[in-house]
């Protein structure tokens, strides 16, 4: 089944509050999606690159990391940030995965995801993510249904440089669609089909598409039925398959754009009763960006 959130802020005094913003209407999801959760949030001073790093066993691998990069991390709960400077991406990128236990999350200039097995409010909790200050940001509480409860099926998935996706459905061409892509050379690390969607729309952007170009694709590429909110460095969009049963709303108001798979998740937002609010439109791309 699934739960969906997002918000989008055009007032910048609303970025310190962004993530209990965004705790509450993905907790308010809950029964949506009780095995994992996660958020990715949008935030940073673009001047260097940030890699988002998760261990099952942090207190031995995140100093182990920190000594083979000769740098200190942020450590939080089961995840790390791993900060570095533009050209030094790729030998940063390398020591990780040469490190046994070690997965990145994300990577790029603002995203950062935090994510694990267990209730949205557990996980919330375990890392402050109520504390954390953005721009935007996207949250997925999950319900497994094609693959197994672990740490790698939960959602965001990020496959490109400040891109992630969240999906409320199930595709039906992932197995196919996973085997072309590795045709092309990209390839995926899970099960689940909500990553060949993320690495899809990531194989069309370095095509050239840009992310409007690349989800209009989608639409005659994906099969099956599907709610998708993708973030970006500098926003994020919405598209439903052509049936749409999925269910989804989205409030607009001078302050922000919220996205929830039902009303309740932004009934506390402030200013909620006069913002324009709709059902979005099957096989239609919606796009915000700073």
């Amino acid at each position: 089944m699934c739960g969906i959130v997002g918000l989008f802020l055009k007032d910048n005094t609303l970025e310190g509050s962004l993530g209990g913003m965004l705790t509450e209407m993905l907790v308010t999801m809950t029964d949506r999606g009780p095995d994992s959760a996660g958020i990715a949030v949008y935030r940073g001073d673009d001047t260097r690159v940030k890699f988002t790093v998760q261990s099952a066993d942090p207190e031995l691998s995140f100093p182990a990391l920190s000594q083979a990069l000769g740098a200190e991390i942020k450590q939080i709960d089961s995840h790390a940030i791993v900060s570095c400077a533009p050209d030094e991406v790729e030998v940063v990128r390398n020591q990780i995965r040469s490190m046994e236990g070690l997965r990145i999350m994300s990577m790029g200039e603002a995203i950062e995801i935090y994510k694990e097995v267990g209730l949205p409010q557990s996980v919330a909790d375990r890392f402050e993510i109520p504390a954390l200050q953005g721009r935007h940001g996207i949250g997925h509480t999950r319900m497994a249904t094609e693959s197994a409860i672990t740490t790698l099926g939960a959602h965001p998935f990020s496959t490109g440089p400040d891109q992630c996706l969240v999906h409320n459905g199930s595709l039906s061409n992932h197995n196919s669609l996973r085997r072309q892509l590795g045709r092309q050379g990209v390839h995926v690390e899970t099960e689940n089909d909500t990553e060949v969607a993320a690495a899809y729309l990531t194989w069309k952007m370095q095509q050239g598409a840009n992310l409007g170009e690349a989800l209009e694709a989608g639409i005659h590429d994906l099969d099956g039925f599907y709610t998708f909110v993708v973030g970006t460095k500098n926003g994020f969009g919405v598209l439903r398959d052509p049936i749409a049963c999925k269910p989804a709303v989205l409030a607009e108001t001078d302050q922000y754009v919220a996205f929830g798979s039902e009303y309740r998740a932004l009934v506390n937002l402030p200013g909620i009763e006069q913002a324009r609010v709709w059902e979005p439109e099957p096989a239609t791309v919606y796009f915000w960006e700073h």
